[in-house]
């Protein structure tokens, strides 16, 4: 299968293995449609449900991950096979033609002659039957042998170490479409070594809820301000979430062993007094330590202790802006 078909067979097993809190998500947006005619204590409960999940789908980011690319596999997969004109249709009609005998009431109405040029004329029709199934066939087959082409070029750019090739494969399965979503924006370098680090302009602190929803015993909707040592340890969770999507989708396409990716977020300068984008997380991904995880399981805050990193943070601060590892202190690796 090429990197094409490999990427829409990711596509259906993502929807297929779809986090349970993203099918909720889908599920409660469908009711909000019938939010209006809801109950008092209905939509009480509702507006709980819908923060619980809102929350637990931006600390389960790195739950999720592509499957990993095999470029070896694409780079010795099967050339496809130019099709040949199939006459079938022309045969049959011929053959008709060739054993046609007229019965009684064609000899009787002398229908044999007129019956003889409508078998011709299907002779004709079935060879451009033939022809239109073949002229389809062949364009299918020059599509799909350009992307076969196109595929074994860029696996045997990727298995090289070809700078280019390595951002061009992370464009083509395009696999941070959810973190973006989530008010995250990448950026992609591959440095002089090799080793691909992405920067991740997280943004954090507008996509975690500044309230805390729950229901009081008598069903009733409590919301108050969310304590702001909750709030930045939510914030340390999603970033380290999403920093660990990264890494992972990262290690999926590339046959990398190690990856880097440095979050960046508002923050004060204290050199300035002023709030800016400044590095927050700087974490070096390996394979192997990755793999040996549960991630299911995982703080993704403590989960940074596994890796090399550079984060300053403090519970009643939150994040303050770190110095990003130096991709020159690390020898990249194959998988």
């Amino acid at each position: 299968m090429g990197w094409k078909g490999t990427l829409r067979s990711m596509q259906a097993s993502a929807r297929r293995a779809e986090r349970n809190s993203h099918r909720r998500q889908r599920e409660l947006e469908r009711q909000h449609k019938e939010y209006a005619r809801m109950e008092a204590l209905e939509q009480a409960a509702y507006e709980v449900e819908v923060y619980e999940n809102h929350v637990e789908v931006l600390l389960s980011v790195h739950k999720d991950c592509g499957d990993v690319i095999n470029w070896k596999s694409l780079l010795n997969s099967v050339e496809p096979r130019e099709p040949s004109l199939d006459v079938t249709a022309e045969a049959a009609a011929s053959d008709a033609l060739a054993t046609y005998a007229p019965n009684f009431l064609a000899r009787l109405l002398r229908l044999e002659a007129r019956q003889r040029r409508a078998l011709s004329r299907k002779v004709e029709e079935g060879k451009a039957e033939d022809l239109r199934r073949f002229q389809t066939a062949h364009s299918d087959w020059r599509q799909a042998h350009a992307n076969w082409a196109d595929e074994r070029e860029l696996a045997h750019r990727i298995i090289n170490g070809d700078k280019q090739a390595k951002l061009d494969a992370i464009e083509a399965f395009e696999p941070f479409t959810e973190i973006a979503h989530l008010g995250s924006g990448i950026e992609l370098i591959v440095h002089e070594s090799g080793l691909v680090e992405a920067r991740l302009a997280i943004h954090g602190t507008h996509v975690i809820p500044s309230e805390i929803k729950s229901l009081l015993k008598s069903g009733k909707l409590s919301t108050k301000a969310m304590p702001i040592g909750r709030f930045n340890e939510l914030h340390q969770d999603y970033v380290c979430s999403c920093a660990l999507r990264v890494g992972r989708e990262l290690l999926a396409i590339l046959p990398d062993d190690l990856v880097m990716v440095t979050a960046l977020d508002n923050v004060l300068n204290s050199s300035t007094g002023h709030l800016e984008e400044l590095p927050i997380l700087s974490v070096a991904f390996s394979r192997n330590t990755l793999d040996s995880l549960n991630l299911d399981a995982i703080d993704p805050s403590e989960a940074m202790k596994n890796f090399v990193h550079s984060m300053a943070f403090k519970k009643t601060q939150g994040f303050s802006a770190v110095v990003a590892l130096d991709a020159r202190s690390f020898n990249l690796q194959r998988a």
